[in-house]
């Protein structure tokens, strides 16, 4: 049976025709040493047998229908996986340059939208992991469930999981000339009786309600109907006078905070760990305009929000991009947090949440124009990823740390916080075309969230 996108990857999917929209995502993972390089390929292939999706590619539909994931002819593994070494000097930089280039180019389209690359020679006898997917796999939750198939908690490898040499590959099925067009009607039928479905269920309460409360009734539909328009409306120009010019070109960099100490400035504010978060990117942004001359007072961000449930399958997409403008013109950081905090509330409990595939569903119909509309002005993205708890290795190697490197999808910058034991890793993904002075921009956003950190006493 063909699998469909949900309506949301193919949301993701078909933004891309805007190649300044392109939703890759790139990971650096530091380790103390070299790994085992049998072990880590035997552990993707392990992967690979057991999560369908690493072994499929995206195959177009016949509309109305999203795309669909079908198994890869001629899987292998091998050229998903390279080694490489790191430039002279052996250091971060080399790294994250190695890491640029592969977030500006796009996939092979006719494989697997995933690559993993062992990058040895640091100069400190380090080395480290470049892995590269496309976000219609998964989201950063689902990234984190997958990573733990290939990490292990003690030095000592754990033995190769039987599923690695039990476990079938899948069967690649040939298409005639109509099966296509015969999973598409399957589809389109699908779509057709859950919607009767859910009129006959839901009808004849929504009659009775009308009755008994019109007023409340019509209030929530008005309450539902501007939550519909605030998740689709297009956004016409940026909140920032500076930040206006998009490119395809892309400077990446990290910074480290603690993540004791983030929580407890987000706590004496009355906020969470988000909340500060958001708000150190906003300080760093206020001080990024007052060095250029600009005033700024609201930003427009967008932020992926958890919808994940308990039972979900390991990864996926299971979030949806809440837009909502963000106080960056606050200059105190605890009133910065408290109001952030206030505002990301209000995106949380919108109520088109519930209807997110229905509307992607809707937004895959639209010109390919309206869907850059809804992106391409945004200022900034900000993603917070609760990572791995405890230390980790990789085939012998300890994890040192973990960046990822979000993509900007029309924003200016894209900041990712992902967790890792006590630390706070930020991968910060900048398009040059609106910030072209990055090590400039890169201080400001540390003074940012320096000034939050210092709320923590």
């Amino acid at each position: 049976m063909t699998e469909f996108m949900s309506q949301t990857d193919a949301f993701t999917w078909a933004m891309e025709s805007d190649p300044r929209l392109r939703s890759t995502v790139v990971t650096v993972i530091l380790l103390d040493r070299s790994p085992d390089w049998d072990v880590v390929r035997s552990r993707f292939e392990v992967l690979a047998n057991t999560l369908p999706i690493w072994r499929q590619r995206v195959v177009e539909s016949p509309p109305p229908a999203p795309p669909r994931w079908e198994t890869a002819p001629d899987f292998d593994v091998d050229f998903h996986l390279r080694r490489g070494t790191a430039p002279v000097p052996g250091n971060l930089d080399g790294v994250l340059e190695m890491a640029r280039l592969a977030a500006m180019a796009d996939f092979d389209r006719a494989r697997p939208l995933w690559t993993a690359t062992l990058i040895d020679g640091l100069a400190d006898g380090g080395a480290a992991v470049l892995c590269k997917f496309h976000h219609a796999l998964t989201d950063g939750v689902g990234g984190v469930q997958i990573a733990m198939h290939l990490f292990d908690l003690t030095e000592q490898p754990r033995a190769i999981e039987e599923v690695a040499t039990k476990t079938a590959h899948p069967e690649v099925h040939p298409h005639g000339p109509l099966s296509e067009y015969v999973d598409v009607v399957r589809y389109d039928a699908g779509l057709v009786r859950k919607a009767v479905t859910g009129v006959v269920t839901k009808a004849p309460k929504l009659l009775l309600d009308t009755v008994r409360r019109p007023l409340k009734t019509a209030a929530s539909a008005t309450e539902l109907a501007g939550s519909v328009y605030r998740f689709a409306r297009p956004v016409r120009s940026t909140g920032s006078p500076l930040m206006k010019q998009r490119s395809l070109v892309r400077r990446l960099g990290v910074h480290e905070v603690p993540l004791a100490a983030l929580k407890e400035a987000a706590h004496r504010s009355g906020g969470s760990l988000n909340d500060a978060f958001v708000a150190g990117i906003s300080g760093g942004l206020r001080r990024y305009h007052e060095k250029h001359g600009a005033t700024v007072g609201d930003l427009h961000l967008t932020m992926p929000i958890n919808i994940r449930h308990d039972g979900d399958v390991e990864g996926g997409n299971h979030i949806t991009l809440a837009r909502f403008d963000v106080p960056v013109g606050v200059a105190d950081p605890a009133e910065r947090i408290s109001e952030t905090r206030e505002r990301t509330q209000k995106v949380r409990n919108e109520r088109s949440t519930d209807y997110v595939q229905i509307l992607a569903g809707a937004m895959n119909l639209m010109p390919r124009w309206y869907i850059g509309s809804m992106l391409r002005k945004v200022d900034f993205l900000a993603s917070d990823v609760p990572g791995i708890p405890v230390p980790v290795y990789l085939a012998g190697a300890k994890v040192r740390m973990q960046y990822a490197f979000g993509p900007t999808i029309g924003s200016a910058v894209n900041v990712t916080l992902l967790t890792y034991v006590d630390t706070c890793a930020l991968g910060i993904d900048v398009d040059t075309g609106a910030i072209p002075d990055f090590e400039a921009f890169y201080q400001c956003l540390v003074q940012g969230f320096d000034e939050v950190l210092a709320l923590a006493g």
